[in-house]
């Protein structure tokens, strides 16, 4: 394997996990789970689920960065930079043509510009409101008795435009919800209602960065059709959305692991 350079990425989230192993620059394998309350072992947790299947073990791995939330709970990290960096890279590595990407993940919301080489230009992030993350879904998936994965569905399932949510808040929308039911208002319409809200709080995201094509979607949320659909049609494009949205944080970061290696030259400055 001399000749061969292998870097992973991990994003430890404040609810999922990934890991994504590259060879080469080529994506040889990945993961995705829950974190568990230990943060550093579902690091470890995450890396071996990786490398399960594949002929490579843990001290095959040149160069590790982490990345996400829990990005100082990776111990075996060679360094550790931030998820907007990251994403910014990832999705430029599955869209070379990305500019914008939106990433949703589990505890905040973010807007990147990024210029032709996955570098971040600016960004903005919402991280003081669980509304536009995958915490808010999981909320009213609980509150409405449904799966997460039906939740996109259901909310495209209705024959009129649903009433509308005074906010997207976590809290006000949970109240908001309730009363709704006790009107009789059946729950695809209620998910309707919410999917509205959450989408117009993410377009004023959006809008304080500016959206130029192409616009690329990563996190849990970009599983949702009913969020894709609605933002595709409010901002009249269509989203790029890789086949595991959830590993472009950790593909990034596998990415900068390659580039930071000694001997293989420098990434750009974050």
């Amino acid at each position: 394997m001399k000749h061969e350079l292998i870097t992973a990425g991990i994003d430890v989230g404040s609810s999922s996990a990934q890991a994504v192993i590259l060879k080469n620059g080529t994506i040889l394998s990945f993961s995705n789970m829950n974190v568990g309350i230990d943060k550093k072992e579902t690091s470890y947790k995450v890396l071996d689920l990786a490398l399960q299947g594949t002929d490579i073990s843990r001290d095959d791995i040149k160069y590790v960065v982490g990345t996400g939330y829990g990005r100082y709970q990776v111990p075996y990290a060679s360094k550790n930079v931030t998820e907007i960096t990251c994403h910014a890279r990832g999705a430029h590595y599955f869209f070379p043509g990305a500019r914008t990407v939106l990433d949703m993940g589990g505890q905040d919301c973010k807007a990147v510009s990024c210029d032709e080489n996955g570098r971040v230009t600016s960004f903005v992030m919402n991280e003081k409101c669980a509304a536009g993350t995958g915490r808010s879904m999981e909320v009213m998936a609980k509150l409405l008795d449904v799966r997460l994965e039906d939740i996109g569905p259901m909310s495209l399932d209705v024959q009129e435009k649903p009433p509308q949510l005074g906010s997207a808040c976590v809290v006000f929308a949970k109240s908001e919800a309730l009363r709704m039911l006790r009107r009789g208002l059946p729950r695809n319409v209620v998910l309707a209602a919410y999917c509205d809200a959450l989408v117009q709080r993410i377009l004023l995201l959006l809008q304080r960065t500016g959206v130029k094509d192409d616009l690329v979607i990563s996190g849990g949320i970009a599983k949702n059709i009913g969020v894709v659909r609605r933002i595709e049609d409010k901002l009249g494009t269509k989203a790029h959305i890789c086949f595991e949205p959830q590993i472009v944080g950790a593909t990034g970061a596998a990415l900068i692991a390659q580039k930071l290696y000694p001997g293989t030259g420098r990434t750009p400055a974050e």
